[in-house]
């Protein structure tokens, strides 16, 4: 009956960035410094149901508050990766261009139920994972949005590394990818308005009136005391 939701940011391992090519090694075919339209790879859901039994829990269940055994575990998972392309004008000074970015979604989602749960708190859990696709759904057109906005950006870097510094500069974006797409995306403020028409499951809403309800009022009641 409760929702533990994270949202997993990827940076060190999931921004992996791609590399970086002077003007001379750009690939055949190719023209110097043309950029390409963002590549966003959409995994499918990762569903997993997990009954257990409540008197011997088992070590990975997420916390629950006392008198609720069952949770819903939803997480987004996003890398980004940048590649881009240098203009050097000396030893010490070189421009960057952005000309791909790659971002990977994934959603993985968990339901915990006790061995002798009801079928009423089965439908709550359920609704949290309704609510987690149903944001899920659009979360491409979401990455694809904001890696768009920087295609084509050019980074000034100076230092005796210029290889070093450009790659700094393609992690430091990856990350800022990341943490947008975490940022707008966020199905929380919903699923906490879930929890809050049901009262956790508790009461007699019936789960998909709830998930409907929160879905379409979120903007307006969630931002009211």
């Amino acid at each position: 009956m409760t929702l533990r939701l994270s949202i997993a940011l990827c940076l060190l391992l999931g921004a992996l960035v791609l590399g970086w090519l002077r003007w001379r090694d750009v690939s055949p075919g190719r023209q110097a410094g043309q950029a390409s339209a963002p590549t966003i790879i959409k995994k499918p859901v990762n569903f997993s149901y997990r009954p257990f039994d409540p008197a011997n829990p088992p070590y990975d269940r997420p916390p629950t508050t006392p008198g609720e055994d069952a949770a819903c575990d939803s997480n987004f998972l996003s890398n980004a990766s940048v590649a881009g392309q240098t203009r050097q004008a000396d030893t010490t000074h070189a421009t960057l261009v952005i000309t791909q970015v790659t971002v990977t979604l994934q959603l993985t989602i968990t339901i915990w139920v006790p061995l002798d749960v009801t079928q009423h708190v089965t439908d709550h859990e359920e609704g949290h994972r309704q609510i987690s696709e149903s944001y899920y759904q659009t979360a491409d057109k979401v990455a694809e949005r904001i890696a768009a906005s920087y295609i084509g950006k050019e980074v000034h870097t100076a230092g005796p590394d210029l290889d070093a510094e450009s790659n700094k500069v393609l992690q430091q974006m990856a990350d800022e990818i990341t943490t947008e797409y975490n940022k707008e995306l966020n199905p929380q403020p919903t699923q906490l308005l879930y929890d809050t028409i049901t009262d956790h499951g508790r009461n007699g809403v019936v789960a998909k009136d709830a998930v409907a309800h929160a879905l379409k009022n979120t903007a307006i009641e969630s931002t009211q005391p």
